[in-house]
């Protein structure tokens, strides 16, 4: 997940009394929300003869596939990150900035001498995902493809050696290694900052259709397996297994609701899993990583976006086509004004291209209430781990909570009414 290093300090806890109906058992007690004190902070870098390091300082990743861990996050200065861009394509670097990240370490930055564009994303991978170059291989090959089909995907810039991407020592204590690409830069803004309308929600919907079908039917490549990620936390599958990172939410309501999320979870989803039609998920279509550009504007009636990138394939792995739409759902609800009806619009672009069967649909409430539990869950034990990221790991949590709480307060029933007849309203247009 493209998921601004900044250190927060948590402050204090405000407590608000707040009663609800909750999977049918009423129950009434504090609903805790966390108010954080921002302060920025730099990271110290250094050059070695062997190009560049690393400070010491652990995180959780969602790892190649297993559990959350501790691994060495990238912290390239940008004075070092030009330098790597000239070692290893061949590049000079005019103009270089950090962008937020999650795991990885990302720059864009200007150059010259490329023959071509002038402007890239230099992607550092973290430590733990940098041991499967299969797997990183597979999601670049899959974003050449899908650039290849015409969908709006960066494509990989060749190192000086022809390849994809450079596997670099960091000359520290442990040795450590990360890959490096450098991906074209795509024009646009993230979804998360432009005023969200139903056509946009809409397309985003069948471009997750779109996607998914043309990985399923056509995208080949020998490392494809790599995608069979097992206990990859962030696959849809894995909902379970937030059991054992519970602790970082404390003693509260919203845990509580998380708890009978798994539990719902276990009993609903997972025996139904094997009737859900498989295929390759991007995984994290989120409104950070969804690029929107106006397709059409005027006086009397909002701008029209078209989606003109897509960024992060890092989550790829096998899965099941209602995973992506459930995953696209609960990150547009974020991002709006109307969060529950959200749902509806995202599906009725989704089945325009692919309807859901009766037992995807049937899942979709669970599985939107799941992703939501990962992201919420996921992040607040990564920010326990690296504090000086979770400015940017608790995006989502700032209004996450209170839209998960509010699927809950209405109930399964009526949330699903509102986003069927929201989408059967489209009459499925294409």
């Amino acid at each position: 997940m493209e998921r601004r290093s900044l250190n927060v300090c948590w402050s204090s806890l405000i407590l608000e009394k707040h009663s609800c109906d909750l999977w049918g058992r009423l129950f009434s007690r504090p609903r805790v929300r966390c108010v954080a004190v921002i302060a920025a902070s730099g990271v110290g870098t250094r050059v070695t003869s062997s190009g560049f390091s690393f400070p010491p300082g652990d995180e959780m990743s969602s790892g190649s596939g297993r559990h959350p861990q501790a691994v060495s996050r990238p912290a390239l200065g940008e004075g070092e990150a030009a330098v790597l861009v000239d070692r290893v394509f061949g590049l000079k670097v005019s103009w270089v900035r950090p962008l937020p990240s999650y795991d990885d370490q990302n720059f864009h930055v200007r150059v010259s001498g490329s023959g071509g564009a002038d402007e890239y994303v230099l992607k550092v991978t973290n430590s733990e995902d940098s041991r499967r170059p299969d797997l990183i291989e597979v999601q670049t090959q899959a974003m050449m493809f899908l650039s290849a089909e015409g969908f709006p995907s960066a494509t990989p810039y060749p190192t000086k050696a022809g390849g994809t991407m450079s596997l670099e020592s960091d000359g520290g204590p442990g040795n450590k290694k990360y890959l490096v690409r450098l991906l074209t830069y795509l024009p646009g803004t993230p979804v998360a900052k432009v005023a969200t309308s139903p056509q946009v929600f809409y397309e985003i919907g069948k471009l997750a259709a779109r996607l998914d079908t043309a990985l399923a039917e056509k995208f080949h490549h020998p490392s494809v397996k790599s995608l069979h990620r097992g206990q990859f936390i962030w696959n849809l599958a894995n909902v379970p297994l937030l059991d054992q990172y519970l602790y970082a939410l404390g003693q509260n309501e919203y845990r509580e609701v998380v708890e009978q999320v798994i539990e719902q979870f276990k009993g609903k989803v997972v025996p139904k899993l094997s009737s859900f039609r498989a295929c390759i998920n991007h995984g994290d279509l989120n409104d950070h990583n969804i690029l929107v550009e106006p397709s059409s504007a005027s006086p009397e009636h909002p701008p029209q976006y078209r989606v003109s990138g897509i960024l992060d394939f890092s989550d790829m792995s096998y899965g099941y086509y209602v995973f992506e739409v459930a995953i696209a759902i609960m990150y547009m609800m974020i991002e709006s004004s109307d969060p529950l009806r959200v749902g509806g619009h995202v599906l009725a672009g989704f089945e325009s291209v692919l309807p859901l069967t009766a037992a995807e649909r049937g899942a979709l409430f669970l599985l939107v209430s799941g992703r939501f539990a990962q992201s919420l869950v996921i992040a607040a034990h990564t920010a326990l781990l690296y504090p000086d990221n979770r400015e940017y790991l608790m995006v989502t949590a700032r209004t996450g909570w209170r839209h998960l709480m509010s699927m809950f307060e209405v109930g399964q029933e009526a949330v699903e009414k509102t986003w069927f007849e929201t989408a059967a309203a489209y009459g499925g247009r294409g």
